[in-house]
């Protein structure tokens, strides 16, 4: 959660800087190295609900870029890495396989 806020952080202050597509993106990228596609684009759903965000063209610019990335072609490297960052558990230990309670 600590990674997406700082992602989310980044695409708002990059809006409000008046960057948009390619550039806004670039943007995070660089202030967040390790932000996959992914993480931008839930990073943007977490900007759009935001009830405190109110600035239209800024939800614009996020929705925009969230559209355009959620169909991108992520990266083996980057959904392995996700993928071992969601099982871990607040304290960075692994969870053990949890099947649903019958």
């Amino acid at each position: 959660m600590k990674e997406k806020k700082r992602v989310y952080e980044a695409l708002v202050d990059g809006a409000m800087d008046g960057l948009v597509g390619d550039a806004l993106y670039d943007f995070v990228r660089k202030r967040c190295p390790k932000a996959s596609s992914k993480k931008i684009v839930r990073a943007s759903l977490l900007a759009l609900s935001d009830p405190h965000l109110k600035d239209r063209n800024i939800l614009d610019v996020i929705y925009a870029l969230a559209i355009k990335h959620r169909l991108d072609d992520t990266p083996v490297e980057d959904e392995h890495d996700e993928e071992a960052d969601e099982q871990k558990g607040p304290c960075g230990t692994a969870i053990k396989d949890q099947r649903p309670l019958s």
